[in-house]
């Protein structure tokens, strides 16, 4: 049976929103990491048979493809082309799915997966609600469809909403949500001082390090700020930051590895990708980690390392209520509610740090997930080698 081999990975440090990163132009991120990636694997990059990235909301710095943008940006071979992919929040590990789909069927042997995002620059939603603004079309994508309409009726489409219904159908308290926010800030700033993020990170100029953990938050400040929503528990405290970043992978063949002389650090054990309410969004990981488990016949107990984005606390409390996995396998250096979450470089950056941590505690099985816009959640489970 084939396989696709995970060669690289490399991020560049998460920049908060108005940070470091800010004024960098998004297809400059993602080249820099393209550059650091070919570097590091020492391949050819005229070798390379396509670069496939993710990104959400795709207008201006981001528009006109920017996987091939990135690509030339960072001075690499022209013959190689791109494509930009968008699942929502998981736009990038999406990505990595079709790159190892792509060595998988045998069509391709080298390919880039990965993702930018630079959200200061460029708000969430922004393609659906201001950029459409000219055309009078500022109601949102569900707005008009009577279809949409005939099934959901007028329900609220957003993820605030969403992290709201999670935490009343699994009886996630405000309190409960505070005490994850700190304990992922802690373990991200562990993380930090005992160096677990430098041999997966790139610093661009002056950013060096992620900007987003926060040293001196504490329950008390949690507790003292407002709910998004009146009468709702969710504050920002509790949800993921708003940043900017970029991540890359090299996937490879078999023969591309014999061919090229690489070293493969880990395969790609399984990928999925399932759906679930669209209201409520947020909680697809839940039957996505389900189905992927019972489709390789693994235990969760066999999976030594689990990251699951933080787009929400109430998204990763309710998903290991549902699982009964070992908070302590799960986002062991802390997750985006401290390190940010630049949306469609999120899914690249977590394969990159699931990668390194597996290394270095010596696991053997790790796996991904993460919520995505439309009820949705993509699953990968990689073996280190």
């Amino acid at each position: 049976m084939p396989e696709a081999y995970i060669v690289e990975a490399v991020r560049t440090p998460v920049g908060r929103r108005g940070g470091g990163l800010s004024a960098v132009h998004p297809a400059d991120l993602g080249a820099h990491v393209l550059r650091a990636l070919m570097e590091r694997s020492g391949v050819d990059p005229a070798a390379v048979e396509d670069v496939v990235f993710g990104c959400l909301d795709t207008v201006g710095p981001q528009a006109g493809d920017i996987a091939r943008t990135a690509w030339l940006a960072a001075g690499l071979p022209e013959e190689v082309p791109g494509v930009t992919v968008d699942r929502q929040c998981g736009s990038s590990q999406q990505a990595v799915h079709f790159a190892a789909q792509a060595v998988l069927s045998g069509t391709q042997d080298l390919v880039v997966a990965g993702g930018t995002q630079n959200m200061s620059m460029i708000p969430i939603a922004f393609a659906s609600r201001q950029a459409a603004e000219p055309l009078g079309l500022t109601e949102g994508p569900f707005a008009g469809s009577a279809g949409w309409r005939a099934r959901y009726g007028d329900a609220p489409v957003n993820q605030f909403h969403g992290a709201e219904l999670i935490a009343v159908k699994w009886g996630v308290s405000r309190r409960d949500m505070e005490e994850f926010a700190l304990r992922s800030h802690r373990r991200a700033v562990r993380a930090a001082d005992e160096g677990r993020f430098d041999r997966e990170t790139v610093a661009y100029g002056e950013v060096s390090a992620d900007e987003g953990p926060r040293r001196d938050t504490t329950l008390e400040k949690m507790a003292a700020l407002k709910p998004v929503v009146e009468g709702g528990t969710i504050t920002a405290a509790v949800s993921s930051q708003v940043s900017d970043g970029a991540a890359a992978l090299l996937l490879a063949s078999e023969r591309a590895v014999a061919r090229h002389g690489l070293r493969p650090r880990a395969r790609i054990h399984h990928l999925s990708v399932r759906g679930e309410d669209p209201i409520r969004m947020l909680s697809a990981p839940i039957p996505a980690t389900a189905y992927a488990l019972k489709k390789t016949g693994l235990p969760l107990d066999d999976i030594d390392l689990v990251e699951i984005n933080e787009a929400f606390a109430p998204v990763v409390l309710a998903w290991l209520k549902e699982t009964g996995a070992d908070p302590d396998r799960v986002n062991v250096n802390g997750g985006a509610i401290a390190l940010g979450h630049p949306l469609g470089a999120t899914g690249a950056k977590l394969m990159t740090t699931l990668l390194h941590e597996l290394e270095r505690t010596g696991g053997r099985y790790g796996l991904q997930t993460m919520c995505e816009g439309g009820g949705q959640a993509n699953v990968t489970i990689i073996e280190r080698l």
